[in-house]
């Protein structure tokens, strides 16, 4: 289980009060993951405002080109970049009341007014709007005119999408939730993907990514006192 919360910190520090995912530590994550023979798939849960753009597309390119079972869980937010860090997976879920902001790049500190300034923005949207597309199903003129949406935020150029509104696009695979709730047909465990591609076998660990609380089995509430191997 890996966790992405906060802001995604790049190459400068952010202050000691903002919490944050720094990409130094995710990606040495991944690759130990994806080398592991223990280890058979990665959850990944985000709730996080964004952040660095290139950091949070290099974490997004890595779980991407992974080819172990990846499944994305969206809770609360996943902001800005953390769109493409949505997608990434090879299936993803998104709780209902969660929401996901999509606006045009931004860039802090000093921007000289020259048409390269523009141009050069203009090449960074295109790689994100790239990798979206890519990842997912939403067509790219719809995530065009999502991220250039006006009238929508009070301050700002853009757009912000809830669970049921991200899957219609196409953004999002599925609704989903960390405990089956309610009506099984619409809330869907992100955990059944696993289950589904790997065959059951005996007690599996999980592993303590980002902080996460691990247990040495997973049991399915399907087949009581069996468990399945995650």
């Amino acid at each position: 289980v890996l966790t992405i919360v906060g802001q995604i910190e790049g190459h400068q520090l952010l202050p000691p009060t903002s919490k944050s995912t720094k990409y130094e530590h995710v990606m040495p994550l991944l690759a130990m993951v994806e080398e592991s023979e223990e280890v058979d798939g990665l959850l990944v849960l985000l709730n996080t405002v964004g952040g660095d753009i290139e950091a949070g597309l290099g974490i997004a390119e890595l779980i991407a080109s992974m080819s172990k079972p990846t499944v994305s869980l969206v809770l609360g937010g996943g902001h800005s970049i953390g769109v493409p860090l949505a997608v990434s997976a090879k299936r993803s879920f998104i709780a209902p009341s969660a929401a996901m902001t999509i606006h045009p790049v931004r860039l802090n500190g000093l921007v000289i007014g020259v048409p390269q300034t523009f141009y050069y923005f203009e090449r960074i949207q295109e790689r994100i709007l790239q990798f979206v597309t890519a990842n997912s199903s939403i067509k790219r003129e719809t995530f065009t005119k999502l991220m250039l949406q006006t009238g929508e935020l009070a301050a700002d150029v853009g757009s912000v999408i809830y669970g049921e509104e991200a899957v219609e696009l196409g953004l999002i695979d599925r609704i989903g939730g960390p405990f089956p709730v309610g009506d099984p047909s619409k809330l869907v465990r992100p955990g059944g993907y696993f289950r589904f591609l790997h065959k059951g076998g005996g007690p599996s660990r999980l592993h303590l990514i980002g902080g996460v609380v691990t247990a040495d089995a997973v049991t399915d509430e399907r087949t009581p006192g069996q468990s399945k191997k995650l």
